[in-house]
């Protein structure tokens, strides 16, 4: 029977919802899903609490699972989001927000502020994430500006070459930090694997506003990104700006990127599979692709974090090892197909 995307987005939204349940009750001590909603009811609505439920329990529940599944689901959608506008506006299914160099920036912040030490007075522990999230937003404009002066039409040729040179040469520089200072390089290399551990509810305070903003934007644009599809030039013919609309879609591109690498270390994959899953179901119509891919990668990245936190429990491996385990044989996939 033939299911309408409207009925394939009401069920996802069921299926987020149930994962974020599972997610939160499943760890080092087994919480059941009914325990876990009746705690998360009590907190939201101050609904009464089943008698057996011990404080413990609600601690566990309230201060350490939920905000740390929460804010996987917020970065796993930013970044799908990002991976899906970057491969529709470069026409290409295996670009990335990462060819921009956000994560490269991203990762040089977050190196400076762990080998200086250096703390803002107004924000506190909060610098790393800030200054990891500006120096990306600062070589996304490097490769914007770049590309721009080198080729005005800024063609997605040039626009992939630019990032990749960028990329190499902040992770260059990055690596002559580490060099240097070599006895904060598991600190550097911990970062760049990306987790979500020890991560508060603060932390969810600070990914919304990366995220309404990322997301409004890019919505804004859903029509201009249909219409490039068909070709920069059938585009021109329109009426559509595409240096403009380009330019504004990367540099909504980097909020989302780069907010959520400031907040989660270096996690790869997910925006590139979760684009590629959603055009699979929902087809091509971007009104639908850009929010159920930050739907699917926000399910992708709750599934990979819990399966970090738990297949070699007590141990905790790194996110970015889990995404890629599973993304690079998706990468292999997805470019021997296209190529056959």
């Amino acid at each position: 029977m033939y299911i309408t995307n409207r009925r394939k987005a009401i069920l996802s939204i069921f299926i987020v919802f149930f994962i974020i349940c599972l997610g939160t009750s499943i760890g080092s001590s087994d919480i059941s899903i009914v325990d876990t909603i009746s705690i998360i009811g009590n907190k939201l609505f101050n609904l009464p609490l089943a008698n057996h439920i011990e404080p413990k329990q609600i601690s566990i529940i309230w201060k350490l699972r939920l905000p740390r599944v929460l804010l996987a689901f917020l970065v796993g959608g930013c970044l799908a989001t990002s991976g899906a506008v970057v491969q529709s506006v470069l026409k290409n299914q295996l670009a990335s927000p990462y060819t921009l160099g956000v994560s490269s920036g991203a990762s040089l912040g977050a190196g400076l502020v762990i080998v200086t030490g250096i703390s803002v007075p107004i924000i506190g522990s909060f610098t790393l994430p800030v200054i990891g999230f500006v120096c990306g937003l600062v070589t996304v404009f490097s490769v914007i500006s770049f590309s721009a002066k080198i080729d005005k039409t800024m063609s997605n040729n040039t626009i992939i070459l630019s990032g990749m040179v960028f990329s190499l040469f902040v992770n260059a520089l990055l690596t002559t930090l580490s060099a240097f200072f070599s006895e904060d390089l598991k600190s550097i290399t911990l970062w760049k694997m990306g987790s979500f551990a020890m991560r508060g509810w603060s932390y969810i305070g600070m990914i919304i506003p990366f995220a309404l903003i990322g997301m409004i934007g890019v919505i804004r644009f859903t029509r201009e990104m249909d219409i490039l599809t068909f070709g920069e030039e059938q585009a021109k013919i329109i009426g559509v700006n595409t240096e403009k609309i380009k330019t504004k879609l990367f540099i909504y591109c980097a909020i989302l990127t780069g907010g959520s690498v400031a907040l989660s270390g270096t996690i790869g994959f997910v925006d590139l599979i979760a684009p590629h899953v959603v055009r699979k179901i929902f087809g091509s119509n971007h009104r639908y692709v850009i929010p159920m891919s930050f739907v699917f990668g926000g399910c992708l990245m709750m599934i990979t974090d819990l399966i970090a936190r738990t297949i070699v429990a007590p141990m905790e491996l790194p996110v970015g090892a889990v995404t890629a385990l599973i993304g690079a044989p998706f990468f292999a996939y997805v470019y021997f197909k296209k190529g056959s």
